[in-house]
């Protein structure tokens, strides 16, 4: 397996974050291209060889591309034709720069198919996996707010180039889903997966949470109520057991740092790579 890092984490420019990877040994990083300056809206051929020459010179590549749009994803019809749009130039950047991931949080997969929502959602993935396979790329949902089981019966129902970003913390945090039984169910749609850890403090409805992230962001939300994102390690994640089961399943792909609070993150993601080299 490969170690990553969201280059966001670190809280700097993205040239200083690609620089930085390089210098602490990472095989690559995962770039936010939504907005910012990796954005389709934005990126100009003069910033994409700039950041090639800081690939090149740093020994990195790039592990992924997050898509993610924000908000309750896909769950509303009348938003889709725009996100959709943006997605297919997400994976359309993705191709250019030779990445063949594109991550994304697509909202609350109704666990019940005959809810509206579900087919809503169903289309748009549909059409953007369709869009994504025909240029080699997988678009990868993001573990967050539904059972593993829930979110593979969604990814069968589409017709190819979906698969899964699993994110264990996400799981035990809001769901309370095992990583290594969420691991063993989607298998062979693992195509990305992002190393992070944390705790629950008190269960509730994932999407009660999900839903105050969508209209507020985190800020809506006393997640400290709820769970707790913690320093790689000192979490509910069992990593050893959870790396045993990704390479049972043949799975040899990024393992993305994601460090989304406290004080140092820097420190923590140089914590975190230092426990994970232990285990790959």
């Amino acid at each position: 397996m490969k170690l990553g890092v969201i280059t966001d984490c670190f809280k700097l420019s993205l040239s200083e974050s690609i620089s930085l990877a390089g210098s602490l040994g990472f095989d690559g990083i995962q770039i936010y291209a939504t907005t910012g300056e990796f954005s389709p809206a934005v990126l100009n051929e003069e910033k994409k060889a700039e950041i090639r020459r800081l690939l090149r010179e740093n020994s990195l590549e790039i592990s992924a591309l997050c898509g993610d749009m924000g908000g309750h994803g896909f769950e509303i019809a009348a938003d889709n034709p725009q996100r959709i749009e943006n997605t297919k130039a997400i994976i359309d950047l993705a191709q250019e720069f030779n990445v063949s991931v594109v991550t994304t949080h697509i909202g609350v997969i109704p666990s019940d198919k005959s809810e509206p929502r579900y087919k809503i959602m169903l289309d748009a993935l549909t059409e953007c996996g369709k869009y994504a396979a025909a240029r080699g790329i997988t678009l990868a949902i993001e573990t967050g707010p539904e059972t593993a089981k829930t979110l593979l019966a969604f990814i069968e129902d589409t017709e190819g180039g979906v698969g899964v970003n699993l994110d264990p913390a996400n799981f035990v945090m809001v769901t309370g889903q095992d990583p290594v039984d969420a691991v063993k169910l989607l298998g062979k749609y693992i195509v990305h997966t992002h190393a992070k850890d944390g705790v629950m403090l008190k269960a509730t409805d994932p999407e009660i949470i999900y839903n105050c992230f969508a209209e507020g962001g985190i800020e809506a939300l006393n997640v400290a109520d709820y769970f707790l994102e913690t320093p790689l390690g000192e979490g509910s994640v069992n990593f050893p057991a959870y790396i045993d089961a990704l390479r049972k399943v043949g799975f040899d792909g990024y393992l993305t740092i994601e460090r989304e609070t406290g004080e140092d993150p820097i420190f923590d993601i140089r914590s975190a790579q230092s426990v994970l080299k232990k285990l790959i």
